[in-house]
């Protein structure tokens, strides 16, 4: 049995991620982390694929280039009930495909000579005084710490982290050439968001994200509801509603979880932290990639902690997540679907959508920019009440 202080089950955003912030603080220690993959990269990963200025942020901050192909948003077209909001900013997003972003921050451990090691898909995990046992299809580890990045579907979850919320949305989508199709998204460097269907009873939204597939302009096209329970066929039928409000042909089309944050949520258990969609995202859009390099970032501060201290409880960790600023923006988040995506829709959409100061400040909380999700929620009232959003678009795009 191979003995490791910590191991991280997943190679994807959050797993990779708490590896490279782990790098960051003790390289001596990260060099004796290994990361455990079911699958080989490049795998297929269902997501749109959307990293917000925090993102790209936290891949500065790691030294890890964007260097994959990437398509660039500069605008947005939000179809709200009754209304249509146009907004335009520079790099409100970049969308990639997954099998290369997630290759990419593989490659970056790699160079950090953190090891990963592939097809080793975990089949039992045992919780012991000194650890935690796991046995993959290969071969068995012993980890002091083990940091659970293995997806809304986690399998650390379900054997080591019992009781807690069970807070699961879901989520369908495909792609599409834009060639011979009724959109200008790609070419006008615009992804859409339509909340059109909230009166017919999705709780969640459809979007256009304009994105590369094999060097071809493609368009990823999808439909969110925060429940996932019960949900299956409404997804489905807007999906295709969607599609043909497009005039795009009939393609392949995934289905996925995702599993959202919120109050009683379990994310640790003794010598075990959660990370990324395993623990939980953005309950209000689904967005999960900023919030795995955060929950990577606080995993490798507590797994650090631990080793440091022999003190493996590790409830701490949840704590740490739930008072922080991510903690409570994820939470607000949650607020945010009951409001609009529940009885008083009305009211909440309409406020939105004709307040342009209160898009500005939502876009700035929503994407991190200037700070904004570390604000507290009187300071962005206080702003919206006197205008002073703060730094506004650099340059307003030609149209």
């Amino acid at each position: 049995m191979e003995r490791r202080p910590v191991i991280v089950i997943g190679s994807g955003p959050a797993g990779t991620a708490s590896a490279l912030f782990l790098h960051r603080q003790d390289p001596a220690l990260a060099r004796e982390v290994i990361v455990l993959e079911k699958a080989r990269h490049p795998r297929p990963k269902v997501c749109a694929g959307g990293l917000i200025p925090h993102t790209l942020d936290c891949l500065r901050e790691l030294g890890v280039a964007l260097a994959v192909p990437n398509a660039v948003v500069h605008r947005a077209r939000v179809d709200v009930p009754g209304r249509t909001i146009l907004h335009e900013d520079r790099d409100m997003c970049r969308v990639v495909r997954r099998d290369e972003f997630d290759l990419s921050l593989v490659a970056a451990c790699q160079a950090r000579d953190i090891e990963v090691r592939e097809r080793e898909k975990v089949v039992h995990l045992e919780r012991d005084a000194q650890g935690v046992r796991v046995e993959t299809e290969r071969g068995t580890y012993h980890a002091r710490v083990l940091i659970g990045a293995d997806g809304s579907g986690s399998v650390v979850r379900r054997q080591l982290v019992p009781g807690g919320r069970d807070c699961v949305g879901k989520a369908v989508m495909c792609d599409v050439p834009v060639a011979g199709i009724d959109w200008s998204g790609f070419h006008r460097e615009r992804y859409d968001f339509r909340f059109t269907a909230v009166p017919r009873g999705l709780r969640g939204y459809a979007w256009a994200f304009p994105c590369v597939v094999g060097g071809e302009p493609h368009v990823n096209v999808g439909v969110y509801d925060v429940e996932a329970y019960g949900t299956g066929a409404m997804l489905h039928a807007l999906l295709q509603e969607e599609l043909g409000r497009l005039r795009a042909p009939a393609v392949p089309v995934k289905s996925f979880p995702i599993r959202w944050y919120g109050r009683g949520v379990r994310i640790a258990a003794p010598h075990v932290l959660l990370a990324g969609d395993a623990a939980g995202c953005d309950a209000l859009m689904g967005e999960g990639i900023s919030y795995a390099f955060e929950y990577g970032r606080r995993a490798a501060t507590a797994a650090a902690h631990a080793l440091a201290h022999g003190s493996f409880d590790l409830r701490a960790y949840e704590r740490d997540v739930a008072r922080s600023w991510m903690g409570k923006k994820l939470r607000r988040l949650e607020l945010g679907t009951r409001l609009f995506y529940g009885r008083t829709w009305r009211l909440w959409f309409g406020f939105a959508a004709r307040s342009p100061r209160a898009q500005e400040i939502g876009l700035r909380w929503y994407n991190g920019i200037d700070g904004w999700d570390r604000r507290s929620g009187w300071a962005a009232l206080h702003a919206w009440w006197r205008g002073d959003v703060g730094k506004q678009a650099a340059e307003q795009l030609p149209l």
